[in-house]
């Protein structure tokens, strides 16, 4: 399991590297600056797509919606389900557990109707990514304190080489964060 973990960490964020890498020197050397729907940002990417920059752009975005809302939703449902201790679970009938699955079906249809309310879905990633940057760090410090605190994890608190990683990261999520709110003003 901990080499399915880190070997899926490890390529989840090498593809995000190479994305970021690609998008930012293609937008970057077509002077892009600002892109406000999803039409805008595969134009851009025709100097390296060619023609087939709609295709391969639709592919990808439909793709990653395939894989994403239905991941969102569900994460909403458990997180709402464990906070307010209502039955939950994808492996029990609606009739089991009508809240867990009322919470999947209004994000599921919140999600939809986003452009439908004039909502641009490129700015909405923007935005959630802005406020995830920002409380990305305090998450970090949560997560290490809990892996420290004995009477939570017992024997198995985090070990010297995870605290320096940990706190590595949080010293970085922490000044990328400032970067972050320091240049959006």
């Amino acid at each position: 399991m901990r080499s399915d973990v880190n070997s899926g960490m490890f390529f989840s964020n090498l593809v995000m590297f190479f994305v970021i890498l690609t998008a930012g020197t293609v937008l970057f050397n077509a002077g892009v600056k600002n892109i406000d729907t999803v039409e805008q940002a595969a134009k851009a990417l025709k100097p390296l797509a060619g023609n087939l920059s709609y295709v391969l752009f639709a592919v990808g975005v439909i793709g990653t919606g395939f894989l994403a809302i239905p991941v969102l939703a569900g994460c909403l449902s458990y997180i709402l389900a464990e906070t307010f201790n209502f039955p939950m679970g994808l492996d029990k009938k609606f009739n089991q557990a009508r809240p867990f699955y009322g919470v999947v079906i209004v994000s599921l249809l919140a999600g939809l109707c986003m452009q439908l309310f004039g909502l641009s879905p490129v700015k909405a990633l923007l935005y959630t990514a802005i406020l995830y940057g920002v409380t990305a760090p305090v998450m970090v410090a949560v997560i290490l304190h809990i892996g420290n605190n004995k009477t939570i994890m017992g024997e198995h608190t985090n070990s010297r080489f995870s605290n320096i990683l940990g706190f590595l990261t949080l010293i970085l999520m922490t000044a990328a964060a400032v970067a972050l709110v320091w240049f959006q003003f």
